[in-house]
This record gives C-alpha cells, sequence and structure tokens, in this order.
C-alpha cells in the first residue's frame, strides 16, 4: 500500500525545484527584448521631446504673454490678447491669404506633373536614369540658392523678362515680378512648383512599380486602353501614395518661408509677406515674440485641422473606389 501511494503522489513542479519554468524564461526574454528595444528608442524619443515637444508647449505659453526676452526681465501675463491683435490685424489675414494662394498655385501643378513625370519614367526608356537625377536634383538643391537664382531669373533685367518682352514679344515693356503682390506669388510659386516636382515624382514612381502588373495585362486583355486602364487599375493602386503626397505638400504650401524672405522679403509694403515671414518679422525684427507665437499657434491649429479634413475626405474617395 505504501509502494503504490509512493508512486501515485504528484511530482513536484521543476520551478520547485530552483530551475525556471520554461513560460518563465520566455516572458524574461521578452522583457528583456522589450527592454533593448526601449533603450534603442530613448535617444530619439529624448530628443523629440527637447527638439519638438517642449518648443510647441513653449510657444503655445508665450502666446499669452507680452514676452520679454531681456534676462531678468518678467514677461507679462495678456490672456487672449495676442489672438485679438491677430484678429485685428490686416497684414495678418493678408499673410493667410498669400499661404493660401502660394498652396493653390504650387500643389496641383506638383500633383498632376509629378504623377506625368513618374509615369513616363516608369516606362522603359533610354537614359530613364538619367533623368530621374535631372528631376529629382531642385529637390536637394540648397532654397537659398535656388531663391537667389530666380530673384535673378524674374528681376526686372532677368532672363524672364527678356525672353517676354525681347524674344517673343508677349509684352509691350518689362514686368516688375517682385515689386507687386500678385506678380511676386506667382515667382514665389514657380520656384515651389519647380522644386517640387521631383518630390512627388519619387513618391509617385514608387508607388506605380508596385502596381500589379498581372492586373494591367488582364485589364489589357479584356480590351480596355491605356487610360481605361490608368483609371481603373493605376489609380486606385497609388491611391495612398496620392494621399500622402497631397497632405503634405499643402503642409509644405502653408509652410513656405525662405523662398519669400529672399525673393522679396514680404514686400513691398508688406504684400506678398506669408503667415511664416510675419511670424518672423513679430518675433525677431520687431521682438514681439508673444505676437509672433500666437501666429505660430494660429498656423499649427489650421494646418492639423486641414490635413484632417483632407485625411477624412480621401478616406471616403478611397472607399468610393474601392
Amino acid at each position: 500500500m505504501t509502494a503504490v501511494l509512493e508512486t501515485t503522489e504528484p511530482r513536484t513542479p521543476t520551478a520547485a525545484s530552483g530551475q525556471p519554468s520554461r513560460g518563465g524564461s520566455r516572458l524574461g526574454r521578452r522583457a528583456r527584448s522589450k527592454l533593448t528595444a526601449y533603450l534603442f528608442l530613448a535617444p530619439g524619443f529624448l530628443l523629440f521631446l527637447a527638439l519638438i515637444v517642449y518648443p510647441m508647449i513653449k510657444a503655445f505659453q508665450m502666446s499669452f504673454y507680452d514676452w520679454n526676452v531681456v534676462a531678468g526681465a518678467s514677461s507679462k501675463f495678456t490672456g487672449l490678447a495676442n489672438y485679438r491683435t491677430a484678429y485685428h490685424d490686416p497684414v495678418f489675414w493678408r499673410g493667410l491669404v498669400n499661404s493660401a494662394v502660394y498652396m493653390l498655385f504650387t500643389v496641383p501643378p506638383q500633383i498632376v506633373l509629378g504623377l506625368l513625370v513618374a509615369t513616363m519614367l516608369n516606362n522603359k526608356a533610354p537614359g530613364r536614369a538619367l533623368f530621374r537625377v535631372l528631376f529629382y536634383l531642385p529637390v536637394v538643391t540648397s532654397w537659398v540658392v535656388v531663391s537667389l537664382l530666380f530673384q535673378y531669373l524674374f528681376a526686372d533685367s532677368g532672363l524672364v523678362n527678356w525672353m517676354l518682352h525681347d524674344v517673343t514679344h508677349l509684352t509691350g515693356h518689362n514686368t516688375s515680378w517682385l515689386s507687386g503682390r500678385w506678380t511676386g506669388m506667382a515667382a514665389i510659386s514657380a520656384l515651389g512648383v519647380w522644386k517640387g516636382i521631383g518630390w512627388s515624382m519619387m513618391i509617385f514612381l514608387a508607388a506605380l512599380q508596385g502596381v500589379s502588373k498581372e492586373l494591367l495585362e488582364s485589364a489589357e486583355v479584356d480590351g480596355a486602353n491605356r487610360w481605361q486602364r490608368f483609371r481603373a487599375v493605376t489609380v486606385p493602386a497609388i491611391w495612398p501614395a496620392g494621399v500622402f503626397v497631397t497632405v503634405m505638400l499643402v503642409i509644405g504650401g502653408f509652410n513656405v518661408f525662405i523662398s519669400v524672405v529672399l525673393m522679396t522679403n514680404g514686400g513691398p509694403a508688406d504684400s506678398t509677406q506669408v503667415l511664416l515671414t510675419y511670424m518672423y518679422k513679430q518675433a525677431f525684427t520687431n521682438l514681439n515674440f508673444g505676437y509672433g507665437a500666437s501666429i505660430a499657434v494660429l498656423l499649427t491649429v489650421g494646418v492639423f485641422i486641414l490635413s484632417t479634413i483632407q485625411l477624412r475626405l480621401f478616406r471616403t474617395d478611397a472607399e468610393d473606389l474601392a
């Protein structure tokens, strides 16, 4: 009887004998793996907090103050006074309109021309790699260099006036492109389009290379012409890339800065000011940091709302395409 009891007695778990179980070992490895990942992410996350999050919080705080940058001097809390100033400031509204005009003048051409160039360079042709590099070259060229170049091109005695007046005789006199509001915005927008086509091209080109060749061949066998294949197969496949390009270009359009500063400096008489250049002028020229911060906050909120609306609209269109 004693022998039977000894044989039927439950065995002691492995963990009780001092040896870790397989489950515990697996949990330990998972914890160490997570810790390793967090250690790798920590430097970038700390930089994100220091360079992005903290300045945003600080700018939001400054927008409620008459901020004094003198060491040891106190700043006066003014509440919503800076936002009320922006509401009644005609230059602020002119800068908002100019930013919207720049966005409308540059985003659609960059999308259409970028997609057109990407479609052409997606086909096998001699010199395809060279043309890809040439179209992308303006993207990596310094904004300062190309802004000064376009300032020379659109000068009163520049290449553009020479072509329009002396060569083609399309105009009866030289146009002072950078001395007027709308002509100045046209010159700045031309630079934006020229510099941004290559970026849109690369995004669309990557998307086009992922389009299913089997679907295209099946559509061709079914009798679809080139346009029908593009509309029914290619467009739905590259739609996410198009959404990304559009949202990023709209954000970039409202953040135009260097080209305006170097080509017109917001003049004449603040007629070509955009939101970022006016913010810079208020903060670093007039030393009105509180008002400059309020302009930055309004721009951030406006771009965020606009981007959210775009994503919702494009999501609806994507569902219709599907």
